[in-house]
């Protein structure tokens, strides 16, 4: 199996210590946050994955170069600025992502997400992992209910920006600029959008107070 982390915004939230640095490479616990990323993926056994850059990508590219020292095979999808959304940076890279499911990881997240353990049932073009409401963000995003994604029944929660793809989800997609979210409401009309509920630790790293708050937790954790 195959990993994309996203990597190509700006971080508006994250100013100004994205003005200069591309907020992957921002320390959290003495490593850069995608770094963080990368190890979980190389001990969940997943090894090839695919970054795709935009606001000061290059940097992001020295500094992990080919990720043979985070013991993972790194392929870079690079992108225009501005960006090509989530949704038009997926179709993108879809070439160096092949025809097999992947796993999508936001790059400003932290979590404890199993990444072995997410898997797509039979017929569906996508899982997402989501979250119990966090303060800013207490309206959620999508509702669950027995393990899939409705327009109204179940339990409101946050999308984590953890998920299973099929590469068929963005089929018929033009390239260009464009979000994920139509694509899923999409495979959610067609009843092809699952999802599971996480409640483990799970942090929107969005801002300079968020990643300070991390930044603590994980020294006083161990690191």
């Amino acid at each position: 199996m195959k990993a994309m982390l996203l990597a190509a915004g700006r971080g508006e939230r994250m100013r100004p210590l994205t003005d200069a640095t591309p907020k992957p490479l921002l320390p959290v616990a003495g490593r850069p946050l995608i770094a963080w990323h990368l190890s979980r993926l190389a001990a969940a056994g997943i090894h090839d994955v695919v970054i795709n850059l935009s606001w000061l990508g290059e940097q992001i590219a020295a500094w992990l170069g080919d990720g043979a020292a985070q013991g993972v095979r790194i392929h870079y999808s690079r992108e225009p600025w501005p960006a090509l959304e989530t949704g038009g940076g997926i179709r993108q890279a879809l070439p160096l992502l092949g025809d097999e499911p992947f796993l999508l990881v936001n790059g400003d997240v932290y979590t404890d997400v199993d990444f072995a353990a997410l898997r797509l049932s039979p017929g569906d073009l996508a899982q997402l992992v989501l979250v119990p409401n966090p303060p800013h963000h207490l309206k959620g995003d999508f509702h669950l209910a027995d393990g899939r994604i409705t327009a109204q029944a179940g339990e409101r929660l946050t999308y984590s920006g953890i998920a299973m793809l099929h590469p068929a989800l963005l089929a018929g997609a033009e390239p260009g600029r464009f979000p994920l979210l139509p694509w899923l409401l999409k495979a959610r009309e067609a009843g092809k959008l699952g999802g599971q509920r996480h409640e483990g630790l799970w942090i929107d790293v969005g801002t300079p107070e968020r990643l300070a708050d991390l930044d603590d937790r994980l020294r006083r954790m161990g690191g």
